[in-house]
């Protein structure tokens, strides 16, 4: 079972909402795994406060190119199509920070001059928090791809038992890969007309992915109703609704649980559990 917990935009939740549904899926010492993919700013740590066990590099496959082999034919930029390796003049210019890993520019050259090297990226971490697992990725400053980062914390994922997979906010290619294949998605927005403008494109992105989805609003008491609407008239279930409570702001920037701070927000973060369950046609006993 993979919960991906995702937001169209920044600020609306979405750490808040992922750190207590995990805490109260791990209740009664249920193991559970927590996966940061928000690899560019991770900060789930700050309040499931894991013991880190392990780092491990994340590494991608670069081209070399080698000029006294190379004929200038141009190919490798031909057939590359980030711009990652490009003929200038009498020289082939290799831009790592661009580069996929595809090979694509090694296969097609004639004289084989190209070769391919190992290139740190990122770095992932596993730890756990009481029968918590937890795995999150961290971006190398400067480098501008993270999906490579996001897949490696997947895979360091275990396969049995319950996965909640933190997403970056957005709808661009690092969200995609962080919920690609989960079996339910929950998507985080507030009651604003920015977060209903976002919450439209997430669900255009999840819907063209086919995933199964719900909405959580956050700050449910703080804006309009038009959210509440949109998810009515186009049948899209809302999970949960979290009201605009001062003790959660304190408790949040004091880098604490909800579920711990204040218990009497443990219900709403089970019965969220046990609605996303049933959704995704899960046996909730």
């Amino acid at each position: 079972m993979k919960i991906a917990i995702a937001s169209g935009k920044g600020g609306t939740g979405k750490t808040t909402v992922a750190t207590n549904l995990t805490y109260m899926a791990a209740e009664n010492k249920e193991q559970v795994a927590y996966l940061d993919c928000d690899v560019e700013e991770p900060n789930a740590h700050i309040f499931l406060k894991p013991e880190i066990k392990e780092q491990r590099p994340v590494v991608r496959l670069i081209p070399v190119v080698d000029e006294d082999k190379c004929t200038l034919c141009g190919q490798c930029g031909e057939i590359c199509q980030f711009s990652a390796i490009v003929l200038v003049g009498r020289k082939v210019i290799a831009y790592p920070e661009l580069c996929h890993a595809c090979g694509g520019c090694k296969l097609v050259c004639p004289a084989k001059a190209i070769t391919e090297k190992t290139r740190e990226v990122g770095k992932m971490e596993i730890g756990s928090s009481g029968s918590i697992h937890f795995i999150q990725g961290l971006l190398n400053i400067g480098e501008a791809m993270s999906p490579p980062v996001i897949q490696a914390v997947r895979q360091a994922a275990p396969e049995d038992i319950p996965v909640i997979i933190d997403a970056p906010p957005g709808t661009s290619c690092p969200v995609i890969e962080s919920i690609r294949g989960a079996d339910y998605v929950v998507l985080v927005t507030e009651p604003t007309p920015f977060g209903l403008h976002d919450l439209q494109l997430a669900i255009e992105m999840v819907q063209a992915l086919g995933l199964v989805f719900g909405v959580v609003i956050n700050r449910a008491d703080s804006g309009d109703d038009k959210v509440l609407d949109y998810c009515r008239n186009n049948a899209i279930p809302v999970l949960a609704e979290i009201p605009d409570d001062r003790q959660i702001a304190e408790v949040y920037s004091k880098g604490e649980m909800i579920c711990e701070a204040l218990p009497e927000y443990q219900q709403l973060f089970k019965l969220l559990f046990q609605e996303i369950l049933q959704q995704a046609g899960v046996h909730v006993g």
